[in-house]
């Protein structure tokens, strides 16, 4: 468990912070990046959950933990020595991604096929967690784009992936099953 005593260090102050394998690096790094945005993405889904109830909250309390689970792999480089690690990293695991696929096809379940793009909207909770979708998809082009220059855990990309998804079937299922979607006219505005 960690245990924080004092929340400010002043390390840091000059622009850097430690990973979790205590390697200082710019607080713009890739890798800072990638998991910043995931930490956003907490904070969306903490917002969206004000405005949910029952299994969707449920669903919304298990994908924040998955967040933190995903931060912890992402702020952690991946080495070719995780397994014999002193301190075995957390990695996000491919039982997480499954687990958002069941979901998203029991929720598709009741929805009637698309016929248009879905214009963010609707419910308070279907717009929050269209929210969350985009954030997501912005997580994900970051974590992307540190596997260009470092190892990431491949599950990692994945997760992000699906959990843009997951978003999305649960915005339209928030919108009355999907039929209280907000949709788009095409040049209507012309």
């Amino acid at each position: 468990m960690v245990v924080l005593n004092k929340i400010y260090t002043k390390t840091g102050d000059s622009g850097e912070t430690a990973l979790g394998n205590g390697t200082r690096v710019a607080k713009n790094s890739a890798r800072v990046e990638a998991y910043g945005t995931v930490d956003e993405v907490n904070a969306t889904v903490g917002l969206a959950r004000q405005h949910a109830t029952g299994d969707v909250d449920a669903a919304l309390a298990r994908i924040q933990n998955d967040l933190f689970d995903l931060g912890a792999d992402l702020c952690r480089p991946q080495m070719e020595d995780d397994a014999t690690a002193e301190y075995p990293p957390l990695r996000v695991i491919p039982a997480q991604i499954e687990r958002l696929e069941t979901e998203i096809d029991a929720m598709n379940t009741s929805l009637q096929p698309l016929r248009s793009f879905v214009l963010p909207g609707g419910s308070a909770l279907a717009a929050h967690l269209h929210l969350c979708r985009t954030v997501t998809r912005r997580a994900e082009r970051r974590s992307v784009e540190l596997t260009s220059v470092e190892p990431v855990n491949p599950a990692a990309v994945k997760y992000l992936n699906r959990l843009s998804d997951w978003f999305f079937v649960a915005s339209r299922i928030s919108n009355d099953d999907g039929k209280a979607d907000v949709l788009w006219v095409p040049g209507a505005n012309r």
